[in-house]
């Protein structure tokens, strides 16, 4: 089954940018596809490799910068931008 992600996550700590781009770079060496913007990233594959993905990065996050939200759409099937 294929799975597609919206992915917002907000460090909890006045200097946010750097944990953002370690998350998103995170993702990016997962294998899964990534397409990163302003306001979320997305995040294509299938549905154990994504959601196995996303666990080992917010336990990581947890660990190396301690407190943050994670918000996440998930919607079954292949949303990946057409270009």
């Amino acid at each position: 089954m294929y799975l597609s992600v919206q992915l917002s996550y907000y460090p909890l700590a006045d200097d946010f940018k750097p944990p953002v781009r370690e998350v998103v770079k995170r993702l990016e060496a997962s294998g899964l596809e990534v397409y990163s913007n302003r306001m979320s990233t997305q995040v294509f594959g299938e549905f154990d490799a994504v959601m196995d993905a996303l666990s080992a990065l917010m336990k990581w996050s947890f660990e190396t910068y301690g407190k943050a939200a994670f918000t996440a759409n998930f919607l079954e099937g292949d949303r990946r931008p057409r270009g």
